[in-house]
């Protein structure tokens, strides 16, 4: 058991440190073979918390990116708080199976260079809306992704930046996701040797992942990018439909 959460927590961090997200779909896809999703989740909240720390610290000033996100971060936090009290008990893999299917689309428009863009006169009251909606459907899917990074991806951030934003906006997801769980009995000292195994192989794997992303072109990245999100995406509607 802790060999496999060594080596699925290490090929997470790996594209995590690639593209800036995808440990919790990869990790809990793979350790949820073995145990129930909600014991995979509590594995996964401490190497998510310090790896995504980790990402949002490295890249420049964080605080330039907080005052520009800060309406984004308190709606992942209230909606998350909802997404507790209210999405608990539903069923999970409907929510999953229609959040893949939004992934594959989003990912084949930027595969076809369908690019949008948020005014910065909009970030304020829009921003709010993406990160209320964004911790809701963290709470019902396990997954930070919709509409998170999208709407992250629309501020034309550079690559480098992209990344430290998406660490931002995950480690506020992790943070409040890690009260619901705690909230909800699912934190547990029985895991404590698996999160230590988790939590030395994911930030080697994001270690790799980095020096990969800093030997590729932008052009590169972006496709990189984009075949992820559309990877993940189909992952999750294939798990819902089966």
């Amino acid at each position: 058991m802790l060999a496999a959460v060594a080596a699925a927590f290490f090929l997470a961090g790996t594209i995590k440190g690639v593209i800036g997200l995808g440990l919790p779909t990869v990790a809990v896809g793979l350790l949820g073979l073995l145990m129930p999703p909600a014991q995979a989740a509590a594995i996964l909240i401490v190497p998510s918390l310090v790896t995504n720390i980790w990402q949002a610290l490295v890249g420049g000033s964080a605080l330039e990116l907080i005052r520009r996100m800060w309406s984004m971060l308190v709606g992942i936090c209230i909606g998350t708080v909802f997404g507790a009290v209210w999405l608990a008990h539903t069923d999970g893999r409907g929510a999953a199976m229609w959040l893949g299917v939004a992934l594959v689309v989003y990912a084949l428009l930027g595969l076809f260079n369908v690019h949008f863009s948020v005014p910065r006169r909009s970030e304020g009251w829009l921003g709010f809306i993406i990160g209320l909606t964004t911790g809701t459907v963290t709470v019902a899917t396990g997954v930070f992704a919709l509409p998170g990074v999208p709407y992250l991806h629309a501020l034309n951030l550079d690559r480098d930046r992209l990344v430290q934003a998406l660490g931002l906006s995950f480690t506020v997801s992790t943070v409040t996701l890690a009260a619901a769980l705690f909230y909800a009995g699912e934190m547990h000292t029985s895991l404590a040797a698996p999160v230590v195994v988790a939590l030395i192989a994911a930030p080697l794997g994001m270690v790799l992942g980095q020096l990969v992303r800093q030997r590729v072109r932008p052009e590169t990245f972006r496709k990189f990018f984009f075949f992820s999100l559309l990877a993940l995406g189909l992952h999750l509607a294939l798990r819902g439909l089966l």
